[in-house]
């Protein structure tokens, strides 16, 4: 499968972008047993979830699966101090995909 163009249909809005992340981290929560967690735009990746960086690879797999190549979540943690990594949020994650995916539809 090639995994640099997306799978399904994607929409560039916060609401589905948000489900489609929600989505991928309950799954590397269940790996866990932690099913029953909330997760929405306000939700931190280090604090709330407890998701260590080797979880973060995961997920960066999960959202190239799903979007291709154009979201490149590597680079968006590149950009970041350390401080900006352990406080980030599942919104500020979903902001980026959705820049990213309007600026390809510009494209």
């Amino acid at each position: 499968m090639n995994t640099s163009q997306p799978t399904g249909p994607v929409r560039a809005d916060e609401k589905s972008v948000l489900a489609d992340i929600a989505g991928m981290l309950a799954t590397l929560l269940d790996e866990y047993g932690l099913e029953d967690v909330e997760i929405g735009m306000e939700t931190t990746f280090n604090r709330d979830l407890e998701l260590e960086s080797i979880d973060l690879v995961t997920l960066a797999g999960h959202l190239e699966a799903r979007y291709g190549q154009q979201v490149n979540f590597a680079e968006f943690l590149a950009g970041m101090e350390l401080d900006d990594i352990i406080e980030l949020t599942v919104g500020r994650l979903v902001e980026y995909v959705v820049q990213c995916l309007k600026a390809t539809e510009v494209s």
